[in-house]
């Protein structure tokens, strides 16, 4: 049986990558809500996280830590989480390796708030650079690996896609212009009825932080 702690939907970026994976793979698990106040690790978390930190996921009360170490866990079960075709599965892995890892200026400039959506506003060198990235990722696994096999990254929904899925929330929260391909992907990825299942419940949420909703004034108030 799986337990998964994640934090609030309206914030957490990292949370919905896991819940998404599960909820996708249609596998039964106690959802866990915990504050995700503040940006450091949270003491009060080690004895559901190794790390300090959500998410974090129990099989059976075995601690699986981090959003990619939770994806390729599941993978081991459920191998549909990555493209079948080999070099397919290996850009799979490096695209999610490489959001995990960088576009710290684009995190930073446009946390996740569900709750908002903004008029935008041209975006510093540093957060456009990332930006530009992410489109050029985008569009090369639309154009090269989907081959018109579903709206996702490969084709079919992959883990990939679970990585990503905080930064189509962020284009659409922050209105940042994006070309016809990258837009497209964004609108599917928004359109996942799991993704919707995620947006409404965040709607639902109470608990409000002034740092990440301070956003709103940044860039250009509300649509």
């Amino acid at each position: 049986m799986f337990d998964l702690y994640l934090g609030n939907k309206n914030y957490s970026s990292w949370s919905l990558r896991a819940w998404l994976l599960l909820k996708h793979l249609g596998l039964p698990f106690t959802e866990h809500m915990v504050s995700v106040a503040g940006r450091a690790r949270n003491p009060a978390l080690k004895p559901i996280a190794g790390n300090a930190r959500v998410p974090c996921l129990h099989d059976n009360g075995f601690q699986v830590w981090d959003s990619l170490s939770i994806a390729e866990y599941l993978a081991e079960k459920y191998p549909i989480l990555w493209p079948a075709d080999r070099q397919a599965r290996a850009r799979a892995r490096s695209i999610s390796a490489e959001m995990h890892a960088g576009f710290a200026a684009l995190r930073t400039a446009m946390p996740m708030n569900l709750k908002l959506k903004l008029k935008g506003k041209p975006a510093s060198v540093e957060v456009q650079r990332d930006v530009d990235r992410i489109v050029e990722i985008w569009e090369e696994a639309r154009q090269v690996f989907a081959s018109g096999n579903g709206p996702y990254l490969f084709g079919n929904f992959t883990a990939a896609d679970a990585m990503y899925a905080p930064i189509a929330w962020r284009f659409h929260i922050y209105n940042v212009p994006l070309p016809t391909v990258a837009a497209a992907y964004r609108d599917a990825m928004l359109a996942h009825p799991v993704m919707v299942a995620w947006y409404q419940a965040a709607l639902q949420e109470t608990e409000a932080h002034e740092h990440y909703d301070r956003l709103a004034a940044d860039y250009g108030g509300p649509r």
